[in-house]
């Protein structure tokens, strides 16, 4: 009797491991899109920081993107069994806090372009004293991890879409392989893509003669040569990505928008030879102005409180 108990103990975990597999599968790439705004995101979240400083604040946020999902996946759990109607609002106010974060970096930027003081002051952090770097690491890192906790709450909520009418273990199992891999292959690739200078030196540095060695000092080249344009296109696309994942939630939630621009991408459809180009290409660009628009009215509210409060 005990084999037989233990025989079907094994193949309940077998199917049970099964289901979580196929379902993980199925989440991975519904969440596919957020995974490279994530990835662009974090990726410009260390411009700035030091060469030697730039695998240590990876690693940071990297933990902090941890722990921000062992507080989601729990979360998600218990909000989706008690009280699934807050899903989301929740997930819309993250949206909204995307949209104000992606606003004021172009806010500032204007700001610093008309104020030549503010323009160098992240160099001149950099070049004072260990704990202005650190303090300098530290707003970094903090940033970084609250951008991470938007985007993670996004694919968990995603992946549990995906588990609503699985057992509370299957959902459970899914979210947490989900939140794993997740992290693992984003900051995997976002230390990757802040070490290509550094790849590039030590390929332009190898000794020897031959067409080999040659090869490789101009692929080394080419690394030191793209990576600043890697890197500045990284910002761009990040503060892009903001708007485009922060709008697009932010529709998705209130649905006479969302409807809106089903129909202008059916109506793009139609069109001649771009047809289908246009209409893959039309939501996020419309979640995306929508998103500018969310942000600068988040950002401006915000000033006009912060003037008040002063």
């Amino acid at each position: 009797m005990a084999g037989a108990s233990l025989l079907m103990l094994l193949d309940d975990i077998a199917a049970i491991l099964d289901d979580v597999a196929a379902m993980s599968k199925i989440a991975a790439r519904k969440t596919a899109g957020v995974l490279g705004d994530d990835l662009a995101l974090n990726a410009q979240q260390v411009s700035g920081v030091a060469s030697e400083r730039e695998l240590p604040v990876v690693w940071a946020v990297a933990k902090g993107s941890f722990m921000n999902k062992l507080i989601l996946v729990p979360a998600a759990l218990l909000i989706s069994a008690f009280m699934p109607w807050a899903i989301t609002p929740l997930l819309m106010f993250g949206g909204l806090f995307l949209c104000f974060e992606g606003f004021e970096k172009i806010y500032h930027s204007y700001v610093h372009r008309k104020d030549k003081k503010s323009e160098i002051s992240e160099k001149e952090i950099i070049q004072k004293s260990e704990q202005d770097i650190k303090a300098f690491e530290k707003k970094k890192v903090k940033g970084a991890i609250r951008t991470d906790f938007v985007l993670s709450a996004e694919i968990i909520a995603i992946s549990l879409g995906v588990v609503a009418q699985s057992s509370l273990l299957s959902q459970f199992l899914t979210l947490s392989v989900i939140a794993i891999i997740m992290t693992v292959g984003v900051y995997g690739l976002v230390a990757g893509i802040v070490k290509i200078d550094d790849l590039g030196l030590y390929l332009t540095q190898r000794k020897g003669e031959g067409p080999l060695v040659a090869v490789w000092h101009k692929i080394g080249f080419g690394l030191l040569t793209s990576a600043p344009y890697l890197m500045k296109g990284l910002t761009i696309v990040g503060t892009i990505a903001m708007f485009m994942v922060g709008g697009g939630i932010l529709t998705h939630g209130i649905h006479a928008i969302s409807a809106q621009i089903t129909n202008i991408a059916l109506m793009v459809s139609d069109i001649a030879y771009l047809g289908g180009l246009l209409a893959a290409l039309t939501p996020s660009l419309l979640n995306a102005i929508f998103g500018v628009i969310a942000g600068a009215i988040a950002v401006m509210t915000m000033t006009v409180i912060t003037k008040l409060r002063s």
